[in-house]
């Protein structure tokens, strides 16, 4: 299995749409902080083959696939194996109740040289390639098939996840014999050992059924042979007899139940004939056809003088004139009244309204002139004021004026010195321009008040109007409407005459429903009258024709008593002549059957000389029965003492298929031969891994085991040896790697599977190296891809083993989501 590109969406870390492509990658290294997802991009290729992933713990996990707050998760992971491309996707849903299950999962073979970048643009279903699998179940079965590895060796030797990578190093013997028996296929063998003890006791139950059945036929020997052989010769003489003097049974027979059906037939007819009756209504069914017939005659005509006085008062009706009309033109001579009486009264509400409206006029104007004359004192009070404050300004330089000085405001020689005022002008002015402006302030009131009257009215007064001109159009239209029409008076009496005619219509249709109904009714006793005669006539018909054989004479159609006394007479005649013929055919059938008691006596004797009890009513089938079961007697003991010949053959059979079941499980016991397969295996890794670890280690160690337990062996102490536990973490490491590069390399040829192993990625311990031993750790795997022949990828966030790696892909993470970027080749 190489991988090619993988797709995530809502993958865990990966909330947002993420892109791998491994396309001509040989040797790559995915790093990035601690926690930034790189070992979450190997869990998605796990995910996306096994539907689960090592550090979730439980195969059921599925939640844990699942970004947080995200409701769907997709993985689409594109491989090859075996030179074949495949694309496998897998889709979990989160439903409203926060149940997680795999909604879709598919495997499909892409077809040769297909163009990935397809995947970036939308493709569809004729693109695709071959499906291979469409559900979870059938996903899981076809991986298999596919990489040729189950889940749990796939994560021991392609995708060693964190926490596993040691795992087999440091296992107890029991458990890593486990990990082996798994990892090789090699329970196939323990599952041999179990279909072969299956077998074996299947075997030794088909001996013993076997055995039940041949001591069961027993009774197959040579005299029961000949015994059936006698019998049957037997009942082939009394088979004969019976053909020799059955036709003659027959013969007396048919003769029996011709006399007997003769009798029977004259018994027959001289019943069905004495069993005539004349009904008791013959007579009366006429006479009341004939009375209901005229009873609808009657009923017709009052009918049809109830439609011509209801279709009369129909004319005189439409004649009268549209109701509708005059109904309407009365009510529009009630509404001119009503529109006449309201046009007065509006009319006087405009007079009214126009005349508060002068009034209010007249005082606005009046209150616009008050405010004016105030304004203009408000404003002579303001000039007053400012010139008191001139004055009290001059004033105040007086008490400094000398007569002979220069006027400080005029520069002029002041000749006498004027009078100081005793009290300031400005206090006044500005007393006056009070009073002014609270008068001025009191006239724009009253003018605003006034206003808003003067603006009411106007509004009162234009829809006074506006319903005034609504009024006369109104009545404009209404005399234009009633020009030339009718007085209400003359009106109205039109109306009662109609009204009149209506009710004598209703009283008309009344009673032409009457007289439909009388005619229904005598119709209907006409009907059931005219039914009862022709059922009459139907059962005389029938009790004639029943009697047709015997010639009955013709019937009067006319009259239905007389034609019932006629055949009635005919009867009784009819009966008497057969009662004189019943003595001879008595006498007939007695000496048939005298016959009949003669001829079957003779078969019973020769039932009774053959064994067989007396015969019944067919002695030839009877006699055929026995000599059959006879015959299929001596042929079935024929067939068992075959059948046991037969048994005997494959009981010795069974029996050496028993004895090979059982030797070929005491063979295959687990102690034996599946302990010398797993040593076998565990050397052959141990000799893998030891020299890849003697690389690794500069030389100081070797790998080896002793009864399942690892060791090394120390070069550099004189060969001592040392239980891997006591190994320091980088030690720990190189021996770890030196085994998962070995299961991986030669688990293909060790395993019973056909693994595709085309690469190999690790995910632990590059941290706890020394500069020296991570050289030699980067040196084996750049060795490792060197070759060509598979992927090598790493998890590492240590920089001096990341820059030695051509292909890396950078993972970071910020808080909404992770993401990837390729560096490098």
């Amino acid at each position: 299995m190489r991988p090619i590109r993988l797709d995530m969406d809502g993958f865990t870390v990966f909330r947002q749409p993420t892109t791998v492509d491994f396309t001509d990658t040989d040797f790559f290294a995915l790093i990035g902080p601690t926690g930034s997802g790189k070992s979450t991009i190997l869990d998605a290729i796990t995910f996306a083959l096994y539907g689960t992933v090592p550090r979730w713990g439980d195969r059921r996990a599925i939640a844990n696939a699942l970004a947080p707050s995200a409701t769907e998760a997709r993985v689409r992971f594109v491989f090859e194996s075996a030179g074949v491309r495949y694309v496998l996707a897998r889709v979990v849903r989160r439903d409203g109740k926060g149940a997680v299950t795999t909604k879709h999962a598919g495997l499909e073979a892409l077809p040769h040289g297909f163009d990935l970048a397809r995947f970036d643009t939308g493709i569809s279903a004729e693109d695709m390639g071959t499906v291979l699998a469409g559900t979870p179940n059938e996903v899981d079965l076809a991986v298999q098939t596919v990489i040729g590895l189950p889940y749990e060796q796939f994560t021991k030797c392609v995708v060693l996840p964190q926490g596993e990578f040691a795992a087999f190093l440091h296992a107890k013997p029991a458990e890593r014999q486990k990990i082996l028996v798994n990892l090789l296929g090699l329970d196939v063998y323990g599952q041999i050992r179990e279909r072969a003890n299956t077998l074996g006791g299947a075997a030794d139950a088909k001996l013993k059924v076997l055995g039940e059945q041949l001591a069961g036929m027993s009774d197959v020997d040579d005299a029961a042979l000949a015994a059936a052989a006698a019998k049957a010769a037997a009942l082939r003489t009394l088979t004969d007899g019976v053909d020799r003097i059955g036709p003659q049974l027959d013969d007396a027979a048919k003769l029996a139940v011709a006399a007997a059906e003769t009798l029977t037939g004259l018994d027959t007819e001289i019943d069905r004939l004495t069993r005539l009756r004349v009904p008791a209504d013959a007579g009366t069914l006429a006479a009341g056809a004939a009375a209901a017939r005229s009873a609808v005659t009657a009923a017709v005509d009052g009918a049809r003088a109830a439609e011509e006085r209801e279709e009369k008062l129909r004319g005189e009706l439409q004649a009268a004139g549209d109701q509708t009309a005059l109904r309407r033109l009365l009510d529009a001579h009630g509404e001119r009244d009503r529109l006449a009486a309201e046009a007065a009264t509006v009319h006087g509400t405009v007079a009214t309204a126009e005349r508060e409206h002068a009034k209010a006029t007249g005082a606005l104007g009046v209150a616009r002139t008050k405010a004016k004359d105030a304004m203009e004192a408000l404003e002579a009070a303001r000039e007053a004021y400012q010139t008191a404050v001139a004055v009290d300004r001059a004033t105040a330089l007086r008490p400094h004026l000398r007569v002979g000085d220069d006027c400080p405001v005029c520069t002029q020689t002041v000749q006498v010195l004027p009078e100081t005022p005793h009290e300031p002008a400005v206090a006044a002015a500005k007393a006056a321009g009070d009073a002014a402006r609270k008068r001025s302030d009191a006239a724009e009131r009253v003018v605003a008040e006034q206003d808003k009257v003067v603006r009411d009215l106007d509004r009162g007064l234009a829809a006074a109007k506006a319903h005034a001109e609504q009024v006369d159009a109104r009545l404009s239209t209404l005399d234009t409407a009633l020009d030339g029409a009718p007085a209400p008076e003359a009106l109205r009496r039109d109306l009662d005459a109609i009204a009149k005619l209506h009710s004598g219509l209703e009283r008309a249709g009344a009673e032409v429903r009457k007289a439909r109904e009388a005619h229904r009714k005598a119709a209907g006793a006409a009907d059931k009258a005219e039914d009862q005669l022709r059922a009459a006539w139907k059962a005389f018909d029938a009790a004639r024709d029943a009697l047709a054989a015997f010639g009955p004479p013709p019937a009067d159609r006319d009259d239905l008593a007389d034609a019932w006394a006629t055949l009635t007479g005919w009867a009784g005649t009819a009966a008497g002549e057969r009662q004189a013929r019943r003595p001879a055919a008595v006498g007939a059938v007695q000496d048939a059957e005298a016959r009949v008691t003669t001829v079957r006596d003779d078969l019973r004797a020769l039932f009774a000389g053959a064994g067989l009890p007396a015969p019944g009513t067919d002695p030839a089938r009877e006699a055929a029965v026995a000599l059959e079961r006879a015959e299929a007697a001596h042929r079935r003991i024929e067939e068992r003492r075959a059948e046991a010949d037969r048994l005997r053959g494959h009981r010795d059979e069974v029996a050496k298929e028993a004895q090979v079941a059982k030797a070929l499980a005491q063979h295959l016991r687990a102690d034996r031969f599946e302990r010398w397969l797993l040593a076998e295996a565990l050397d052959t890794l141990v000799d893998g891994a030891s020299s890849t670890l003697r690389e690794l280690s500069g030389g100081q160690y070797d790998l080896g085991h002793d009864k399942g337990e690892f060791y090394v062996v120390d070069h550099h102490d004189a060969g001592l040896r040392r239980a891997v536990r006591t190994l320091s973490g980088g030690e720990t490491f190189q021996a770890s790697l030196a085994l998962a590069l070995a299961l991986s390399e030669q688990l293909a040829g060790m395993s019973t599977s056909a693994a595709s192993l085309e690469s190999i990625v690790l995910d632990e311990g590059f941290g706890t190296l020394d500069q020296s031993t991570l050289d030699t750790v980067a040196a084996t795997l750049e060795a490792l891809a060197a070759r060509g022949d598979r992927m090598v990828g790493v998890v590492t966030h240590v920089g001096a083993l990341a820059e030695r790696i051509p292909v890396r892909f950078e993972v970071r993470r910020d808080a909404r989501t992770a993401r990837v970027e390729r560096i490098g080749l």
